[in-house]
């Protein structure tokens, strides 16, 4: 039995859809069940790892563990799950935990180091799967795309190798069913760099109809942002980020082709799979 936990997320729904097409056991963890919208093959189940009671339940018979934590949240969930038997733990963490450009000293680095030091000395069997941008983000330009095939925002020259999730879940899939994998720290990246003006294009290209990208300035891009309810200090954090990318050529991790044996999705697939949701 294969535990997954944030079985709705961009990442955890694939590892549940993998872990079944692998003829695996699967019980999915999520806060609403009844809206869960998963296979029917998958065991679905309430919980929520900030009340580690209620998950506790779940971690009965099973072997290994999908993990993707909240701040807080890591500590108390391992420790049960080394009391039930459980043998191996996958975490869902970020590739920032290795950034050393400006503006990686911030919370959401801090937190992803904290969890995986939880997980490193949990007494399992632990992998770190280290995903960089994800490609399902730039869902976010889906209104102004739809609104007028532009996109407003900072540093058009920011360059980044988006992943597509799919290829995360498929690394963690494989790492959760098989060994060889034990303590490993496995930084994920799409094939191919692109800018953010790159990003809009091939969205544009994959919808039929051109989408452009128009840099504003950081200070627009930040009042923007907070009147979308992001917490300033993300919007500051996000902002560093993306100056730090801008002209800064995108590193090419293998891991997705050595891990799965298939080439990483390239964006201009992941932008036809979801030419609809820009439409």
């Amino acid at each position: 039995m294969f535990l997954v936990t944030g079985a709705t997320g961009n990442v955890g729904r694939h590892v549940v859809h993998q872990l079944l097409a692998e003829g695996e056991f699967v019980r999915a963890l999520t806060r609403s069940p009844e809206g869960a919208r998963l296979p029917a093959g998958a065991e679905v189940v309430g919980g929520d790892l900030t009340r580690p009671e209620t998950v506790e339940p779940a971690l009965e018979g099973v072997s290994a563990l999908f993990l993707f934590p909240s701040p807080g949240t890591a500590g108390p969930i391992l420790r049960a799950a080394g009391e039930r038997g459980v043998r191996r733990v996958v975490m869902l963490s970020s590739s920032s935990v290795e950034y050393t450009t400006d503006g990686a000293d911030n919370a959401i680095v801090a937190y992803h180091k904290e969890i995986e030091h939880e997980v490193e000395t949990s007494g399992l069997e632990w992998t770190l799967v280290r995903p960089c941008g994800f490609a399902v983000n730039t869902l976010q330009w889906a209104p102004q795309i739809r609104a007028g095939g532009v996109v407003r925002g900072p540093y058009a020259e920011a360059e980044m190798a988006l992943i597509d999730e799919r290829d995360i879940a498929d690394v963690a899939t494989r790492v959760l069913r098989t060994d060889g994998h034990v303590g490993a720290k496995y930084v994920l990246t799409g094939p191919e760099p692109l800018t953010q003006t790159e990003q809009a294009r091939r969205i544009g290209e994959a919808v039929g109809r051109p989408v452009r990208y128009e840099e504003v300035p950081p200070a627009v891009a930040r009042e923007q942002m907070i009147r979308n309810r992001v917490p300033a200090d993300l919007a500051d954090m996000t902002l560093r980020f993306q100056a730090g990318r801008a002209g800064v050529p995108a590193e090419i991790s293998p891991t997705v082709e050595e891990v799965t044996g298939r080439p990483a999705r390239t964006f201009d697939q992941w932008a036809a799979d979801h030419a609809a949701d820009f439409r």
